[in-house]
């Protein structure tokens, strides 16, 4: 999985996912060669790499022994992990939309790893259950529609997915739209807090922990909900009930095509050609979740925009993990999380191979990026809840 002999990163991991499917063993070599992934040999596998343009290596045992024997030296920051099962994954999203809408159905289509879809309906019926992995579409749980109300109230495709969550709201019992995704915000948290691993992008993040944080609050004005907000509301918030974020301050001016002080879009100064990530580097021995969720072929990824591009530095709680920001302005793009007995990570951003992606611009054809360290992260994170955890020492 390095630069010069992985021909195809993506289609990598679904190799990968495709033989845990096998109910076969892989070791994920943290750090050795890029993150490889250590399958075992077989002619099936062997075949399937060539028929999906997956790179690979025959290694002998002796020469197996020998990396894994150099993994595991103390002077080594690397580390062999068991992934033992292919997990189930949902994707949240509405009926109707395209898979290129969302760079994550994107990318697991292209790497062929097999998902559901899930929405409201599926969440509040406790659907989430049946799933290891969750990802978050490109929602507003704020139910403020996404805040295009300034730029887009007049297109068709607004008014109609205005019109489609209202009849799914009251379909559901709820008299307003807002209140319905709190409802089903509360659910997802209660699903990473019973043990799920949750992954959200763009503004999926910060709207979800602002609902969170605004329960028992009416945060939408009346173009939104049909009555007036609470006054002041921005002085009842509660911080303590979010994953990710503290002390934010709410856009609340309807017009403007922001949620919150969360998203750096509007506050960055970084060119196009400037705007590039770091990732963190973690001990591979101690640290083994971060150091898997940075897996990459380089550590400089390049940046991209989406409604939320970035986190505020400090608007993100001390006890979350930032592992990728940029050295110039101090942005957090990719952050780590535990809540309960789960897991979360919000990425900042719509897709990692446009930069500027804008409301009917044209999809992303990977079979051009198909070494793409910004997609890449995605992927770490659907093979993460493969990972055996190892027993701790008391």
């Amino acid at each position: 999985m390095d630069t010069e002999s992985q021909k195809n990163h993506l289609k990598a991991y679904g190799m990968t996912y495709w033989v845990l499917n096998k109910e076969l063993k892989v070791k994920w070599l943290l750090n050795y060669r890029g993150g490889s992934f250590l399958l075992p040999d077989t002619p099936e596998i062997q075949k399937e790499c060539q028929i999906r343009g997956v790179s690979f290596e025959v290694l002998s045992d002796s020469k197996t022994e020998s990396i894994l024997e150099d993994i595991s030296s103390p002077s080594q920051n690397m580390e062999a992990v068991v992934l033992e099962k292919a997990p189930k994954i949902a994707v949240y999203t509405p009926n109707g939309k395209q898979p290129w809408d969302d760079a994550v159905t994107m990318v697991l289509q292209y790497a062929e790893i097999p998902y559901e879809t899930v929405y409201d309906e599926e969440v509040l019926n406790d659907g989430l259950l049946a799933f290891d992995w969750l990802h978050l579409h490109h929602e507003d749980f704020t139910g403020q529609y996404g805040k295009f109300y300034g730029a887009y109230r007049a297109n068709s495709w607004y008014i109609e997915e205005k019109k489609a969550a209202e009849a799914l709201a009251e379909k559901l019992g709820y008299s307003k739209v807002s209140e319905e995704k709190l409802a089903v915000a509360l659910k997802i948290r209660d699903y990473v807090i019973g043990g799920g691993f949750m992954f959200a992008m763009c503004s999926a993040a910060d709207s979800f922990d602002i609902a969170l944080a605004a329960e028992g609050l009416d945060i939408c004005e009346p173009m939104f909900d049909g009555d007036a907000s609470d006054p002041g509301y921005q002085n009842r918030i509660d911080y303590n009930k979010t994953f990710a974020f503290t002390d934010f301050t709410l856009e609340q001016n309807p017009m403007v095509y922001e949620f919150s002080s969360i998203d750096m879009t509007q506050k960055r100064m970084i060119t196009a050609t400037s705007d590039y990530f770091s990732l963190m580097e973690f001990s591979a021995k101690w640290d083994p979740i971060p150091t898997m969720l940075c897996q990459n072929h380089t550590a400089l990824v390049k940046g991209f925009m989406g409604q939320t591009t970035s986190f505020t530095r400090d608007e993100i709680k001390s006890n979350v993990l930032v592992m990728g920001e940029s050295k110039i302005n101090g942005e957090a793009k990719y952050i780590h999380g535990i809540k309960g007995k789960g897991f979360f990570t919000f990425y900042g951003g719509h897709d990692p191979e446009d930069y500027q992606h804008r409301v009917g611009d044209s999809k992303t054809e990977l079979d051009l990026h198909p070494t793409s360290p910004g997609y890449r992260l995605i992927l770490n994170n659907v093979l993460f809840p493969a990972a055996r955890k190892k027993k701790q020492k008391t």
